[in-house]
């Protein structure tokens, strides 16, 4: 088994098993800063794709995930930074040097981007026509892009005739026909319905791995990123706050704003009693002690800590080494339930799962901490 490329935590760039760098990036992304009037909405971001790499774009609405995908196609320029594509130079302080057309990248959109006169074949088969394609060879293409996402009987069909599901099928093949280096995809489920967006994210990803093409895949969706992607780059506010595999996103955050919108994560302030030993430290919260985990080099003194909701467990009221909380909600999740509790040791409301029997709305309970995580001080 090869060693993949890995992050290196402070830089964001893809580094090999000894921490030298890897093998050429799809995509190399340097300082690269985007200004609408006085807003920054780009600040100074770094970010490498492996070949081959699934990477999410994570965060809300705003943080600039959009914007950062638009630098990399080519249909917007940055002001300052650099941009790479296996290695040629296509963006450069403000210089567009590759324009769209020419990046040799394939772009799934929200919002399918289909014409709406051209049957489905025809629409897959637009953007091998502009790049002079042969009729063979853009006629064996389609026929393989189609039979991939299961719309052959479809060829003919007009986009206004198919579902939600299918268009974005057909925007699938078209990405797929073209056979790009980098895929880009803003947000493609966000207009499908929930029964259906579980399958055709299952397809991007079965169509990522059998294609080998590095995707660069803008999502405001958790679950989606956790899902899909090797790597995740937690977007906040015009900053990449974090790059790590999803298990290590969620396990071990990097800051409170990674933290909290990962995985429901309560941010909790805590006393470190001792300092790190075999990646866990002893803390005290409110009047309660536990045992949580802790990078490297944690020393003892104030930190905070995060709590998910599977970390907490709970027990009557008055149980020792328990801490007291209100049950302010209970919600019904299939195999259990997930209480809102409010805790003034807390600071903030937590989130407990539990299984089927579970305390009511309105008790007061103890909470026990089985894990932890100290957020890295600043």
């Amino acid at each position: 088994m090869t060693d993949r490329p890995v992050l290196h935590a402070a830089s964001g760039m893809v580094r090999d098993a000894t921490g030298g760098p890897a093998a050429m990036p799809a995509l190399a992304i340097r300082d690269l800063t985007r200004r609408l009037g006085r807003k920054t909405v780009l600040d100074h971001v770094d970010l490498d794709v492996a070949p081959g790499e699934f990477l999410a774009l994570l965060g809300p609405s705003g943080c600039g995930k959009t914007t950062l995908l638009r630098l990399i196609a080519g249909l917007d320029g940055a002001d300052d930074g650099r941009i790479r594509i296996a290695g040629r130079p296509v963006d450069h302080d403000g210089r567009l040097l590759v324009p769209a057309e020419a990046r040799g990248v394939g772009m799934v959109f929200q919002s399918y981007a289909l014409w709406p006169q051209m049957t489905v074949a025809e629409n897959v088969a637009f953007a091998l026509k502009r790049a002079r394609r042969g009729p063979a060879e853009t006629a064996a293409r389609v026929a393989a892009a189609l039979d991939t996402v299961g719309l052959t009987e479809h060829a003919d069909t007009m986009p206004d005739r198919l579902s939600g599901g299918q268009r974005q099928r057909v925007a699938l093949a078209r990405v797929l026909a073209a056979a790009p280096a980098l895929v880009l995809m803003d947000e493609p489920l966000a207009n499908l319905d929930p029964h259906l967006r579980r399958g055709i994210g299952d397809e991007i990803r079965r169509l990522h791995d059998a294609t080998g093409a590095a995707t660069v895949y803008v999502t405001h969706d958790q679950t989606e990123a956790m899902t899909l992607a090797d790597r995740i780059a937690v977007m906040d506010r015009g900053r990449i706050a974090q790059v790590a595999a999803p298990a290590d996103l969620y396990d071990q955050p990097a800051d409170t704003a990674t933290a909290r919108f990962v995985g429901q994560g309560a941010v909790v302030s805590a006393m470190v009693l001792r300092g790190e030993i075999a990646g866990r430290v002893p803390v005290r919260i409110g009047g309660g002690d536990a045992i949580i985990r802790a990078a490297p080099g944690t020393l003892a003194g104030p930190a905070q800590i995060v709590l998910r909701p599977e970390a907490l467990v709970p027990a009557p009221a008055g149980t020792t080494g328990s801490l007291p909380a209100f049950v302010s909600r209970r919600t019904f999740e299939g195999g259990g339930h997930l209480l809102r509790l409010a805790a003034p040791w807390a600071g903030e409301p937590l989130l407990m799962r539990t299984g089927r029997h579970a305390p009511d709305t309105g008790e007061t309970i103890g909470v026990l901490i089985r894990d932890g995580w100290v957020l890295p001080r600043a």
